[in-house]
C-alpha cells in the first residue's frame, strides 16, 4: 500500500467555471490527443467505428438539466476528471504502490510499470475518475499534463494542462490552490468555489465555480409582442381589394 504525504509543497489543480462551460468537449478531445501521444501508455479505443464503441478518457463532460426553485430550467455542463484529492483513497488502497501522490506539487499519478490493473483504485474513487485501459491493462487518470507544465521546451503560455490551453470559453483555470494569493485561489474566494461531494472526506484540490443566477424575464412579458403587432388596423390598396374579393367567394 502507498502512504500519502503529510503535506505537499504546492497544491496544483484545476478550477472549473460551471457558469462559463458550454459543453463543447474541446477539453475532452485535447486531453485525449495529448495523452495518447506523450505521457504513459496511449489511450486506446475499442471498436471506435463500430456499433458499440468504447475507449479510455481522462476527462469527460456530462450535461444535466436542472430546475431552479425559481425561473426556467437550465442546462449545466459538468466536466469531470481526477480531483487530485489531499486524502486520496485511490492511493492508499493500491496494493503495489503504483498509485502515489507527489509531495512537491500534490499531483496524483500512476506508475504504470507497477500497475497490475486490479481496479481497486477505481472502486475506491468516489468520483469515477479512473479508467482501465483495456489495451494496456493499466489504470489511467488525469495527470494535470505533468509532462507539459514542467516542459521548458514549450513556450510559457503552453505550460498548462492541455484542457486549460484549449478551452475556448475560458472555463478552466490552473494554478496553486495551496497559495491563497494565487489567481485560482482568489477566483475560488470571489465566486464561492466548492468541493465535489465534500461529504466523502477526500478533500479534493480541484474546485468548481457555481453557475451565476440567470436574468429572469417575467412570464407576463411577451418579448415578441412588438414584432407581431399589425402594421395597419385596416387593409388598404391592393390588399383591401383582395380582402373584399375573397369575402365574396
Amino acid at each position: 500500500m502507498t502512504s500519502l504525504p503529510k503535506t505537499t509543497d504546492r497544491k496544483l489543480g484545476l478550477v472549473i467555471d460551471l457558469d462559463t462551460c458550454v459543453g463543447c468537449h474541446a477539453c475532452v478531445i485535447s486531453c485525449k490527443g495529448w495523452n495518447t501521444e506523450n505521457y504513459g501508455a496511449p489511450l486506446s479505443d475499442q471498436n471506435p467505428y463500430g456499433a458499440d464503441p468504447s475507449g479510455t478518457f481522462l476527462n469527460r463532460v456530462h450535461s444535466y438539466e436542472v430546475q431552479p426553485d425559481q425561473g426556467h430550467a437550465q442546462l449545466i455542463h459538468f466536466p469531470k476528471s481526477c480531483l487530485h484529492c489531499e486524502d486520496a483513497p485511490c492511493v492508499t488502497v493500491c496494493p503495489t504502490g503504483a498509485s502515489y501522490k507527489r509531495s512537491e506539487d500534490g499531483i496524483v499519478l500512476v506508475n504504470e510499470s507497477d500497475c497490475i490493473g486490479c481496479g481497486l483504485c477505481a472502486w475506491s474513487c468516489p468520483y469515477g475518475a479512473r479508467e482501465l485501459d483495456l489495451a494496456e491493462g493499466v489504470m489511467k487518470k488525469c495527470t494535470l499534463c505533468v509532462d507539459r507544465i514542467y516542459n521548458e521546451n514549450l513556450p510559457e503560455v503552453d505550460r498548462v494542462p492541455s484542457c486549460v490551453r484549449t478551452c475556448p470559453a475560458g472555463a478552466r483555470h490552473f494554478g496553486d490552490l495551496g497559495d491563497p494569493n494565487s489567481a485560482v485561489s482568489q477566483l475560488v474566494a470571489e465566486r464561492g468555489g466548492m468541493d465535489l461531494m465534500p461529504e466523502m472526506g477526500t478533500k479534493p484540490v480541484n474546485k468548481y465555480l457555481p453557475p451565476r443566477p440567470k436574468d429572469r424575464i417575467e412570464d407576463q412579458i411577451d418579448i415578441l409582442a412588438p414584432l407581431l403587432a399589425p402594421v395597419a388596423e385596416e387593409p388598404k390598396g391592393f390588399i383591401a381589394w383582395l380582402d373584399k374579393a375573397l369575402e365574396k367567394l
